[in-house]
């Protein structure tokens, strides 16, 4: 049976890793074997603070009932409500999105005369997200849906309709970072930049 050294195989994986790390420098600097000289990478930032013009608010009508068929009835018919007042504030059709719909069942909890939890009934919910246009009006609009029958949700985000200007001037603002970063690292490390 073969006998191993462990002191001096760990000092001989030790000295193949200096010996590694010693060698990488001296190949950073010079040019791969496909002919590339070396290079620096970096990654510029860029930050556009803009003022919002847009209010999206998402509202909830939750409705429970003995059986789903009747939850669902009954959410319909609130969610009617909602969406016509919507309309008559001003809300365009392409400004209302449902963004869920889920049925739960709702459990009584087991007593003395049985073990296992009971349905008694369903929950049903129906997500509606609405784009305010005007974001001044969205806290009337929001009082009127909960007062027809939104009863959770009402998050409201603040945001910037067309994003397109805005994004443009962030990149901008980027690739004059990165070409500063670059310039700081080109001048650091002795090199001159390529294009």
């Amino acid at each position: 049976m073969p006998y191993f050294n462990a002191d001096a195989l760990a000092g001989a994986a030790f000295f193949a890793a200096a010996a590694t790390l010693c060698a990488l420098p001296a190949a950073a600097q010079e040019p791969v074997a496909g002919g590339r000289p070396p290079r620096i990478s970096v990654t510029g930032e860029g930050e556009v603070a803009v003022a919002p013009d847009m209010a999206i608010l998402n509202l909830t009508v939750l409705r429970e009932a003995g059986t789903a068929r009747a939850a669902l009835t009954a959410n319909n018919e609130a969610m009617k409500q909602v969406l016509a007042a919507l309309r008559e504030a001003g809300v365009a059709e392409r400004d209302l999105q449902t963004s869920g719909l889920s049925i739960q069942p709702r459990y009584a909890q087991p007593g003395k005369e049985r073990s296992e939890p009971k349905i008694a009934g369903y929950g049903l919910s129906n997500a509606l997200t609405v784009r305010v246009r005007n974001h001044d009006e969205a806290g009337a609009i929001l009082d009127k849906a909960v007062g027809l029958g939104v009863n959770q949700g009402g998050g409201i985000a603040f945001v910037k309709d067309d994003l397109g200007p805005t994004l443009t001037e962030a990149r901008k603002r980027a690739v004059t970072d990165a070409l500063a970063r670059a310039r700081t690292l080109a001048e650091a490390a002795n090199v001159q930049r390529g294009r």
